[in-house]
């Protein structure tokens, strides 16, 4: 077994992204449906794990790093949210928030209703419906220990974190393709803007120039750095509580407060360009991590009728994005966009929304509306409305704790 310390993680990292965005460039069909660089590298090199395995060589990551740097993700995309641009986006949210609660209903009906037509336990069906794809490793390891506990199913952990991973690759695989489609639908884009006429904002497209200075960085990483310290404290306050929510969530909500409460007191403005760069980075090596470090033989241990359903969930996530978020968000494209956004994290997680957004963004143009609505629902509602939403189905007569 080869056992990579931190500074040796990072580099393969880094390493990751590099032939993630090598393969982009010369493979055509990764470039025409838009598969994120991330989840192009970290797939080939899971690949590569996957047959040393079979060799009888094990390489272990040391995934210290992959924590913080997902939550710094979500503290940038909180330091890019003002309030003005909140309450510009508060109708699309709505609407978009409608089409999420939609597909978390489906998923579980669909779930359990496999689940019972091919004799397994309904709870096995929930377990690979919105708990695990809509929810990811952390909700699903939480449902799964619940589930084991309470409700006696066998093994419910393991196949959530299998679940899990089995959505964060196709989350990640899917989102472009939809988009693709769905653009070739729209005849003028919207009426965007030609992408000349303005610099993007936020996330929309990371390869952009963004001037940078020293002390700016280190403004910008003391944000960063105070929305972690403070998120994690009052996650810490919070749990057990009835107002008990994730770490991620935490973080986000204190990068909104230092933003728009620092702006109100005029004592300083974020640099969004700045935000977004630092956000990027975080983003991109926190999915390299993620993805190179997957297990995939927990994937090759699936029971044929878990994947069945699995299969099915993918193609549900797939044909939902382009019959109901496409349509009911305007039939345009940023709902071609949004549609590729709600693939990542319907099947996987938000950072994985936003690299399918990224991807999109960065050959087609910018889309501004989908990279606020996006991270909002995302990171503030889902988790929230999930849990509601599968302790309803909870309530069915067939889960009865007997």
């Amino acid at each position: 077994m080869l056992q990579l310390d931190f500074y040796g993680t990072l580099v393969a990292a880094s390493l990751v992204l590099l032939l993630g965005r090598g393969l982009v460039k010369r493979v055509g069909f990764l470039r025409a449906y838009n598969i994120p660089e991330p989840v192009a590298g970290g797939l080939v090199v899971a690949l590569v794990l996957l047959a040393l395995r079979g060799l009888e060589v094990e390489v272990r990551f040391d995934t210290s790093l992959q924590t913080p740097l997902m939550l710094a993700f979500f503290a940038t995309i909180g330091l890019s949210a003002d309030f003005a641009s909140l309450k510009r986006g508060g109708r699309v949210v709505g609407i978009f928030l409608l089409a999420v609660v939609g597909l978390l209903v489906v998923q579980n009906a669909m779930g359990i209703g496999l689940a019972k037509a091919l004799g397994l336990d309904p709870l096995m069906g929930l377990l690979t419906g919105s708990v695990t794809l809509a929810g990811g490793h952390g909700t699903g390891a939480a449902w799964g220990t619940v589930f084991s506990e309470k409700y006696n199913l066998a093994s419910a952990s393991e196949l959530a974190m299998a679940s899990a991973t089995f959505g964060l690759v196709l989350g990640g695989l899917i989102g472009g393709p939809v988009a693709r489609l769905l653009i070739k639908r729209v005849q003028s884009p919207g009426g965007l803007e030609p992408e000349k006429t303005r610099m993007p904002k936020g996330f929309e497209q990371p390869n952009k120039e963004r001037s940078i200075t020293a002390f700016s960085f280190i403004e910008t990483l003391a944000l960063i750095a105070v929305s972690l310290l403070a998120g994690t404290l009052l996650n810490g306050q919070l749990h057990g509580t009835a107002f008990e929510l994730p770490t991620f969530v935490c973080v986000l909500f204190v990068g909104v407060v230092l933003r728009n409460g620092l702006s109100a007191l005029g004592l300083y403005q974020v640099f969004e360009r700045e935000v977004s760069v630092l956000g990027n980075v975080s983003l991109s090596l926190f999915l390299a991590i993620a993805l190179m470090s997957l297990k995939l033989w927990d994937l090759a241990s699936l029971a044929l009728p878990i994947f069945i359903i699995l299969a099915a969930q993918t193609l549900v996530m797939a044909l939902f994005a382009i019959f109901v978020t496409f349509r009911i968000m305007g039939s345009h494209y940023d709902a071609a966009v949004l549609a590729a956004g709600h693939c990542g994290f319907g099947l996987g997680a938000t950072p994985t929304a936003i690299a399918n957004m990224q991807a999109v963004t960065q050959r087609y143009g910018p889309s501004q509306i989908a990279f606020l609505v996006v991270p909002m629902v995302g990171a503030f509602f889902i988790d929230i409305i999930n849990v509601i939403v599968i302790k309803l189905y909870l309530a069915l007569p067939f889960f009865a704790v007997t």
